[in-house]
C-alpha cells in the first residue's frame, strides 16, 4: 500500500527537494554566497576564480548537509581552510559560520519575495498515509525548516520535526550519518526497520542506509537517479505521487 512494505508504520521525509522546491532557492543561494566569496579571495590572493558548480560540487559537497558541514566540505574540496568562529557569527566573517550564515541571509531574502508552494504530488501522499494511519516527520538539515512547514501549509500533515535547530540542541550529527533519522523515529515511537525514509540529496539516502531503515525511497527531481540507488535508495520515484498510484522507477 502506498509503496511501502506492510510493516512500515512511519514515514521520516526530507524538506527541500522532497516536500517543498526550496533546493532550487537553497542551490541559487549557495552559489551566490561561494561565488561572492571565491571571487574576492581571488582578487586578494591573485588565484584564478573557479566558480561554484551547482551541479556536481552542490550534489558532492553541499546537498542535504547541515550549513556549517556543506561549508567545509566544498572548501576543503577547494583546499581552502577557514576557522569555526561561532553559530551566531555574522554573514560578513570569514569563518565556516559566517559563511554559512551569509548564505542563509540570502536564502531568507528569497523566500520572503517568493514565498514557498509544497509539490503537489507530496502533498498528496502525506494526506493518503496519514488517512492509512502511518505516523509522518520531516527530518531537516535546515535551521529554516519550521518556517519553511509553516509557509507550505505542512504543519497539520506532519507529527514530528528534527531539523538544524533541534539537532544542535541534541548533539545529533547531520547527514550522511543517521543520527537525524533515527531520532524522528524515537520521537514517533518506531523502530528504524518500521520507518521509510524519504531523500533527494545523497547524503540523505546514505544517512537513510546506515541507519538500517525499512525503506529508504529515493526522490530524484535532478536526473541523478543512479547516483541515488549507489548511494543507498532502495527504490527512486520522480515524485511522490508515483507511489500513491503504485509505480516506481
Amino acid at each position: 500500500m502506498l509503496g511501502l512494505p506492510e510493516d512500515i508504520r512511519a514515514c521520516l521525509f526530507d524538506l527541500d527537494g522532497v516536500l517543498t522546491p526550496t533546493a532550487k532557492v537553497h542551490k541559487a543561494a549557495w552559489e551566490e554566497t561561494f561565488n561572492a566569496f571565491l571571487r574576492e579571495r581571488a582578487e586578494r590572493t591573485g588565484e584564478p576564480f573557479v566558480p561554484f558548480d551547482t551541479g556536481r560540487e552542490y550534489n558532492v559537497y553541499v546537498d542535504g548537509k547541515a550549513r556549517a558541514d556543506g561549508v567545509r566540505s566544498f572548501l576543503s574540496s577547494r583546499g581552502i581552510t577557514l576557522p569555526e568562529g561561532e553559530p551566531d557569527d555574522p554573514g560578513s566573517a570569514d569563518t565556516v559560520n559566517g559563511v554559512g550564515n551569509r548564505k542563509n541571509e540570502a536564502l531568507m531574502a528569497v523566500l520572503r519575495e517568493r514565498g514557498v508552494e509544497p509539490y503537489e504530488g507530496s502533498v498528496a501522499y502525506l494526506r493518503a498515509v496519514r488517512q492509512a494511519g502511518v505516523r509522518r516527520a520531516v527530518v531537516s538539515a535546515s535551521a529554516n525548516c519550521a518556517e519553511v512547514v509553516r509557509a507550505a501549509g505542512l504543519e497539520e500533515l506532519l507529527e514530528a520535526r528534527v531539523d538544524g535547530v533541534v539537532a544542535r540542541q541534541e548533539g545529533l550529527r547531520g547527514k550522511p550519518h543517521p543520527d537525524t533519522f533515527l531520532a524522528a523515529a524515537d520521537k514517533l515511537g518506531v523502530q528504524p526497520g518500521e520507518a521509510a525514509v524519504f531523500e533527494d540529496a545523497l547524503a540523505g539516502v546514505e544517512a537513510g542506509r546506515a541507519g538500517g531503515f525499512g525503506l529508504v525511497v529515493g526522490v530524484d527531481r535532478v536526473g541523478q537517479s543512479e547516483a541515488l540507488r549507489e548511494h543507498g535508495a532502495h527504490i527512486v520515484v520522480r515524485d511522490l505521487a508515483e507511489l500513491v498510484d503504485g509505480a516506481s522507477a
